[in-house]
């Protein structure tokens, strides 16, 4: 289980290399300076804005699916600091601006505890 925040987003990029360079670059186009207080909080809304990017590329989502389980699982088993920067800055900000088309194949392989949290603020799904 983490037990903050920064250890939390430590974690996501030590276990999915390949995703820490591709925020980094969409972190550095949104916020090229920042307050190391909420770097790590902001890190995951440049990862969903990323992934973002990656639906709109129509980029396969399987390559996506550990993130995906391992972000719930962090979920469910994290501090209410975890759950608050998994909820708001990841999950409320993923599919933004995504037309259906190419958000369908990425929600049909989110789990479905994100499912519920996306639903919960948008009061709809992105299809």
């Amino acid at each position: 289980m983490c037990e903050s925040r920064d250890k939390f987003c430590e974690d996501v990029k030590a276990k999915f290399p390949q995703v820490k360079e591709m925020v980094e670059i969409e972190y550095q186009k949104r916020w090229a300076d920042y307050d190391e207080k909420f770097y790590s909080y902001t890190w995951f809304e440049a990862l969903a804005n990323a992934i973002n990017g990656e639906m709109q590329k129509s980029t396969d989502p399987i390559k996506y699916v550990d993130l995906f389980d391992f972000i719930r699982y962090s979920y469910l088993t994290g501090t209410d600091d975890i759950k608050q920067t998994v909820d708001v800055a990841f999950v409320e900000n993923l599919f933004w601006l995504i037309s259906a088309d190419k958000a369908r194949p990425y929600w049909s392989v989110l789990p479905e505890t994100l499912k519920d949290l996306y639903v919960k603020f948008h009061r709809r799904t992105p299809l």
